[in-house]
């Protein structure tokens, strides 16, 4: 196993800080050339997340959504990989993330709004999809409620594990 794959599955994370702690977890798998896709609405937690990875990497913060500026690095603290924090929301295409010409094999990549876009910067990535049960969308008076989360975790392609077991 590497990457991500002990966490494939789906997990119930009850508050913000329950998800920032998931994240710190999968910071402490998570190695150089990984790419995690974070699929989810609009304040599900994928910047939580991201943050508790953060953590888990031992990288400079502060760790923010980067929409506007389409891709933060942060240097690691400890002699790690750096993390690339990207959004792809406002791509128009893989083209175009692939432009940016970012270090994906000695980085860990995490890319927000990444489905359909992110795929193509490796053979192997884990996509987690963020679900608020409660409400789906949330609306922007609501987006830091503490409600619990849905986190799927899946690795693509799945391993031979997977594919022997469904």
């Amino acid at each position: 196993m590497n990457g991500l794959d002990a966490l494939v599955g789906r997990h119930e994370v009850a508050t913000p800080d329950a998800m920032e702690a998931l994240g710190e977890r999968m910071g402490r798998m998570l190695r150089a050339g990984d790419l995690v896709v974070l699929v989810g609405p609009l304040g599900a937690g994928k910047t939580t997340l991201t943050r508790g990875i953060a953590a888990g990497l031992g990288v400079r913060g502060p760790v923010q959504s980067p929409t506007f500026v389409i891709a933060r690095t942060h240097p690691s603290q400890v002699a790690g990989p750096p993390l690339v924090h990207m959004d792809a929301y406002r791509l128009g295409s893989a083209a175009e993330l692939d432009d940016l010409d970012v270090d994906v094999e000695g980085s860990v990549v995490v890319v927000e709004w990444g489905r359909g876009m992110a795929e193509g910067l490796r053979d192997v990535w884990w996509e987690i999809e963020i679900d608020r049960p409660a409400g789906g969308h949330a609306r922007p008076a609501d987006l830091d409620a503490d409600e619990a989360r849905i986190v799927t975790v899946v690795r693509n392609p799945p391993s031979a594990y997977e594919r022997s077991t469904t």
